[in-house]
């Protein structure tokens, strides 16, 4: 699918066909541009050396909303610079094309976006970024190196990875432990793409220099002073964004695995809703909106997404065509959400996807012809997840019933999927901080007009984990996997940090769901058949 190239902080003309190589390299290359000279325990590699008078790019590259002949290139500078972007069929760079990026200065806190176009499906695309000083284009920075393969165009194979919840409930980056682990474990399965489930910050969660664990141990986090405090000002939600660049191993990530990123609520703050006025001591700027466009503003400046614009307009839900197939519906369960409440309303039209959204929903389904339609949900359907002690913060609301309240939007959208006989749709999702499986069955439901469908859950990458949550029975799940904690919040040295990996073959067309904990393990697997109701 096209996406918006957005506005002056995103650029890109034409390139020229490049062909398919393994990462070598290019992506060693890429270690030792981007360790960090404050995190040398975060990377074996040297630190770069800035080119003295010379612009920087030391918080790394990375690559989003990667389609058939497209990608979405982001780097930030140290100071205002001229962003370019070069790109070649090899390692070597011997035959490289040359793609004009923005200005970048403070307006996007000096990061920005170049859209790559017209590249060859199928193929592994080797780039390479240099900033220029905007008042002589001679001198320009040390050049940082990344790679990623375009979508196919043909059946091919593909294999992604999922999760969402990073430095989350005081769990930030620890060197004594290496930092974000899971990003080098998810970096060497070497998949297609990245899907960000939400919560890539924690903005209403300050992280401490160290926390005492039950055992009497000690977590040690890197810190600084826009993570002191609750997020209030754009500044600070920008260096909320930046902190987790502080990770050698997530830069690694990033110029290696294209991603595809959400936002739910920590982004802002905790279970927030459009409208909403806090209480919150903590809080000097009572008014929730505000906190999320600015938020909003950051999100677009730090992440590459094709239709939001750094200056935070456009939308964040979308859909990704990853070849035949495989499409991923992006959703936005926070923009659009009325204000979490009992749910027991008999009409409700907002809901949680509001209606235009619904309507966008419905009519892309019905559109695609891929064999797989994956719904990225930032919240899970059937899991209760609550707020406070009488309201819900996601779809369920504990009543077994007929839908009632944001479940009456499920409800017609499920309708609708059976009823135009959409099929191959997958719910992912993260969000409640452990991982499981949900099978939904109309002949378990109290609403049964629906065909039978398959969510899988799975988080945090690097935050507190939490004890699993009760199921509500509107849409007959079923729970044949659940791994969780007894305790909330047990910190990452205890274990429970997951992340998803989802593989389609290529000529079977099945589709291979794992969920596998930080260290390796698989713990459970299920294979979905193409065009089968009632897996």
């Amino acid at each position: 699918m096209a996406l918006d190239s957005g506005a002056s902080a995103r650029s890109g003309q034409p390139g020229e066909r490049v062909g398919r190589r393994a990462v070598l390299r290019g992506s060693a290359a890429a270690s030792a541009a981007l360790a960090l000279p404050a995190l040398p325990a975060l990377s074996s590699a040297a630190p770069a050396q800035a080119l003295s008078g010379r612009p920087s790019a030391q918080w790394g590259v990375q690559v989003g909303e990667v389609t058939t002949g497209s990608g979405l290139v982001w780097v930030r500078a140290d100071r205002p610079a001229r962003m370019v972007v070069e790109t070649s069929a090899t390692e070597s760079f011997a035959r490289a094309r040359r793609w004009g990026g923005p200005l970048l200065g403070p307006g996007t806190d000096f990061a920005g976006t170049t859209a790559l176009r017209g590249l060859p499906p199928g193929t592994q695309i080797h780039y390479r970024v240099l900033l220029a000083d905007p008042d002589d284009p001679r001198r320009t920075s040390e050049p940082v190196y990344g790679t990623f393969r375009t979508a196919p165009a043909r059946r091919r194979g593909v294999r992604f990875v999922w999760s969402g919840d990073l430095a989350g409930q005081g769990w930030g980056i620890n060197p004594d432990r290496g930092g974000y682990r899971v990003f080098e474990e998810m970096r060497r399965l070497d998949p297609d793409f990245f899907l960000c489930s939400g919560d890539t910050i924690y903005a209403d969660g300050p992280i401490a220099p160290s926390v005492t664990l039950p055992d009497g141990g000690v977590w040690r986090n890197l810190t600084t002073p826009e993570k002191s405090k609750v997020a209030e000002t754009l500044d600070e939600f920008r260096g909320n964004f930046r902190y987790n660049l502080l990770d050698g191993n997530l830069r690694r990530f990033n110029a290696q695995v294209p991603s595809i990123v959400q936002w739910d609520d920590h982004e802002v703050l905790n279970n927030w809703y459009p409208g909403e006025i806090l209480t919150d001591p903590r809080y000097t700027e009572k008014r929730v909106d505000v906190l999320a466009a600015r938020s909003r503003r950051a999100f677009g400046e730090y992440f590459p997404v094709g239709t939001l614009r750094p200056d935070g307009q456009g939308r964040m839900y979308r859909v990704l065509r990853h070849g035949p197939l495989l499409d991923v519906f992006v959703l936005d369960m926070r923009t659009y959400r009325n204000a979490n409440s009992p749910g027991r309303q008999p009409d409700d039209a907002q809901g949680i996807l509001g209606a235009e959204q619904l309507a966008w929903l419905k009519r892309e389904l019905a559109r695609s012809r891929a064999v797989w339609k994956v719904i990225a949900s930032d919240m899970p359907l059937g899991i209760v997840v609550p707020d406070g002690e009488t309201d819900f913060e996601a779809v369920a609301q504990a009543d077994p019933g007929a839908p009632l309240g944001r479940e009456l939007q499920i409800a017609e959208l499920l309708r609708h999927v059976k009823h135009r006989r959409i099929t191959g749709t997958v719910w992912l999702t993260a969000d409640v901080h452990y991982t499981s499986a949900q099978h939904y069955d109309p002949t378990r439901a109290a609403y049964p007009d629906f065909a039978p469908f398959w969510e899988f859950v799975t988080g945090p990458l690097n935050a507190g984990a939490f004890p699993a949550g009760k199921l509500d029975g509107t849409f007959g799940p079923e729970q044949p996997y659940v791994k969780a904690p007894t305790r909330a919040n047990v910190s990452p040295a205890e274990g429970f940090q997951f992340y998803g990996e989802a593989a389609i073959d290529g000529d079977s067309g099945e589709l291979t769901v794992r969920l596998r904990e930080v260290g390796g393990s698989v713990l459970f697997t299920k294979v979905l058949q193409p065009g089968r109701v009632g897996q």
